[in-house]
């Protein structure tokens, strides 16, 4: 319903039940605010949007009052003017005037607003008042005497990050924001409270003292650390990012962005950035010239197609690579007649067959909307934060969430009903799901192309029933159901993908909710879409390392921290003829490559990537290339000169992305499917680990070369990313204690870790990350393991 007020003299038109300062700004009249934030509840406890109402006695906040059909509102009045300049007088008695030595110099809210709209001068003349500082992490630096206590901080941590990791205590003049005892902020959104800081009390710990805003250069870039794509602001300063914001784009990341996204720039910079082309001779590296080094890839792999055939020469390409990139690689692999080519390096089952490249399922602003949420195989608080954020808003509104996982890990929102298997066990229970859903009357069993002659075994109970009732209540009731079933990075990269993504696809079809994958890589569901993928008789990822081919093409992979299977890469690289890796690192774990390229990040590129929801993005360098570093189009396509091939003229990476994709396409739709044919019945493995299913997860800040050498998201995991983790019951069953050192076995490899016990670990697993150096040299990130009590020397 729409109503007329007037503000400042003039009406506009607006929603029933919007506020005075929401009015105003849909209108362009400005009201000073401390502690309103469009995304955030009504605190209205900084008193600064005071106006004027017709009729009332007193100013009121803006930010709390709702508008009522002729309304009349002044912003400029005596009263109006008079009462924001005395909250600005009270909120500046204790501020200290630091401003020449505070990071907020220059982008500050209580500056501008204190200029504006508050008095001459102060009256003012006793002492100040002290906040000690609080230590809340790597992120954030604390000035606590700089607070006006608006809770922005507060509230955003509560309803957006999912947690309550500040809060205000003391009262009047001693009230402060604090963190608990010895604790620092966990959340993975954490960072967004220094942005919403409308002074420098929350400041960002990286960046603190690097440079004034008017010294930086402004450039937009897109996130390249998970499949979302929120728009960026990179901050430069003397060729070099210096920070990341975010730029506001409501239909994907709202206003908000990760700490991965926040401060993996620091990667960027970091020392073991690779700047000339290596060549290893007789086991020493050597630097080189592009033009020798080309020489000799291109003379290696000539020698390899034409004396051992095409088919011994095997591409990977990391998800997270461009467009531009994963069209030249291809264009490189068919030219040379070579059908090897993938870039689904994670992933460990390759036996189902897409349609097309899976994806959202829909558009990102959307999945805030549903009434009921299926998650499989996902932690996605550490898969996608900011999906996360967006579905934790719709339970908190009384959605309800379901979980089918082999960690129990807290989403910070309210589950409804869970089911927490081990890895060997997570197909059997989306089969006792499906199983539920076809006891509940009026199901018929005929329509399922169900698990072949198991359907009677399955045997269900209470929670795979309460879910199933929940999925198939609207359908029964002839309701549309809104619904979105949601499969994740632990079931794309699960041994049994195939099973689970086909139960959970009859799961989707049988209640009619709405399929979705939630790729976990910058470029999945891009490199898909252009058919980055083995050709009709070409090897998948894993198969090219089994088959241990002569020739291996890298592209941004670091071989043991990247891979499904560790142990597998670094046997097929070690026993290759050649390996050549275009990489931005020069990684400990690229030793036994032949030759490095350096190639440059995206901040030093320019490439386009398609995101979760089939958005296409483009984004240009925002610096030079470090030292020889190239673009990695670049490489490819002068690589392609070298060996000879035809049709490698391009001129920009524009001219090869107009190859596949044109310039004013935004969505990619026909591309996109998640749809699979079901043309028979199918079975699930009956497999059993000797001891333990591995729990391989790769925490969200190792994602990525970039992020993995960012040292303030390195310092922030430091304490946990190198233990073991066992349920209470496996920890008694071999006697083991916290801090205990196991040794844990996978093949002939193994590893010695730290063991700690975990409530979460469900009973027949263990939880052992990979991407981190520790366990480089272990094999499936979700296969069968072994473990043994490394007893010390001299103990009994």
């Amino acid at each position: 319903m729409t109503i007329t007020i007037e503000i400042d003299g003039k009406k506009i038109k607006v929603e029933k039940n919007t506020t005075i300062i929401a009015a105003a700004d849909k209108a362009g009249i400005p009201i000073p605010r401390f502690c309103y934030h469009k995304k955030l509840s009504i605190a209205a406890n900084c008193r600064m949007c005071l106006v004027e109402v017709e009729k009332f006695n007193k100013p009121l906040p803006a930010c709390a009052t709702q508008v009522s059909d002729g309304m009349k509102v002044s912003t400029k009045s005596k009263i109006a003017v008079e009462a924001q300049q005395s909250v600005m007088e009270f909120l500046l008695i204790n501020h200290p005037l630091d401003c020449p030595i505070c990071d907020q110099g220059g982008e500050c809210e209580l500056q501008d607003t204190a200029v504006a709209f508050g008095g001459g001068q102060t009256r003012y003349q006793e002492e100040k008042r002290v906040v000690f500082n609080k230590n809340i992490g790597p992120l954030i630096s604390t000035d606590m005497t700089r607070c006006i206590q608006c809770t922005r901080c507060v509230r955003f941590l509560q309803e957006v990050g999912g947690m309550m990791e500040l809060g205000m205590v003391g009262r009047g003049e001693h009230s402060e924001i604090t963190a608990y005892v010895d604790r620092s902020i966990q959340s993975e959104l954490s960072g967004n409270i220094i942005d919403l800081c409308p002074v420098g009390a929350l400041t960002s710990k990286p960046f603190r003292y690097k440079a004034r805003t008017w010294e930086l250069i402004r450039r937009t870039t897109f996130a390249h650390h998970d499949s979302l794509g929120s728009p960026l602001e990179a901050h430069i300063k003397q060729n070099k990012v210096i920070r990341m914001l975010p730029r506001e784009e409501e239909s994907i990341n709202e206003c908000w962005i990760s700490d991965r996204d926040r401060f993996s720039y620091e990667g960027l910079n970091s020392e073991d950035r690779l700047q000339v082309p290596m060549i290893k001779e007789k086991g020493q590296w050597k630097e080189s010239d592009w033009e020798t080094a080309l020489a000799l890839v291109s003379e290696k792999l000539k020698h390899v197609v034409d004396h051992n055939g095409p088919e011994e020469l095997g591409i990977l390409i990391s998800p997270q690579s461009s467009i531009e990139e994963g069209l030249l690689a291809k264009q490189i692999s068919s030219t040379l007649k070579s059908p090897h080519i993938d870039h689904r390096i994670r992933q460990s089952d390759f036996s189902i067959k897409h349609q097309g490249s899976p994806w959202l399922g829909g558009r990102i602003d959307e999945i805030g909307h549903f009434d009921q949420y299926l998650l499989i195989g996902s932690n996605i608080r550490n898969e996608q934060p900011l999906l996360a954020s967006r579905i934790r808003k719709a339970v908190n509104h009384g959605a309800n969430l379901f979980i089918v996982n082999s960690i129990d890990a807290d989403p910070l929102m309210t589950v409804s009903e869970k089911m927490i298997q081990a890895p060997h066990k997570l197909p059997y229970a989306l089969a006792k799901i499906l199983k539920s859903m076809t006891e509940i009357k009026g199901i018929l069993k005929k329509d399922i192309k169900f698990i072949k002659a198991d359907i009677e075994k399955v045997k269900t109970d209470k929670t795979s029933d309460a879910i199933a009732e929940h999925l198939m209540k609207n359908i029964l009731a002839g309701k549309k159901n809104n619904t979105s079933l949601l499969l994740g990075q632990a079931a794309q990269e699960h041994p049994d993908y195939a099973i689970i993504y086909q139960l959970a696809f009859e799961i989707s079809k049988l209640s009619q909710v709405t399929f979705a994958l939630l790729p976990s890589y910058a470029n999945s569901v891009g490199l898909h879409a252009i058919n980055v993928l083995p050709e009709k008789d070409g090897l998948n990822a894993r198969t090219m390392l089994e088959k241990k081919l002569k020739a291996y093409i890298l592209l941004n992979i670091e071989p043991q921290l990247d891979a499904s299977n560790a142990q597998l890469m670094e046997n097929a690289i070690v026993s290759s003829d050649f390996t050549v890796a275009l990489t931005s690192y020069n990684s400990k774990y690229l030793e036994n490559v032949d030759v490095l390229l350096p190639i440059s990040p995206f901040t030093e590129s320019s490439g386009t990537i398609v995101n979760i929801e089939g958005r296409v993005q483009s984004y240009t360098a925002v610096t030079q290339p470090l030292g020889q570093s190239r673009p990695a189009w670049k490489v490819l396509r002068v690589l392609a000169n070298h060996l000879d091939l035809k049709g490698f003229d391009y001129e920009s990476s524009l001219d090869v992305k107009e190859a596949r994709i044109k310039s004013n396409v935004q969505f990619i739709s026909k591309e996109l499917s998640n749809e699979i044919d079901i043309t028979s019945d199918y079975k699930i493995r009956n497999t059993k680990p000797k001891q333990f299913s591995r729990i391989g997860e790769i925490h969200q800040y190792l994602i990525d070369p970039i992020v993995r050498r960012a040292p303030s998201l390195q310092t922030a995991i430091q304490k946990s990313k190198a233990h073991a983790k066992l349920h209470p019951l496996e920890m008694k069953t071999l006697r083991l204690k916290a801090n205990d050192k196991i040794k844990v076995m996978q093949g002939n490899q193994w590893a010695s870790l730290m063991v700690i016990e975990d409530i979460t670990i469900p009973e027949g697993s263990i939880y052992i990350p990979s991407g981190i150096d520790e366990t480089a040299n272990l094999a499936d990130i979700y296969g069968d393991i072994t473990v043994q009590k490394i007893i010390p020397r001299g103990a009994s």
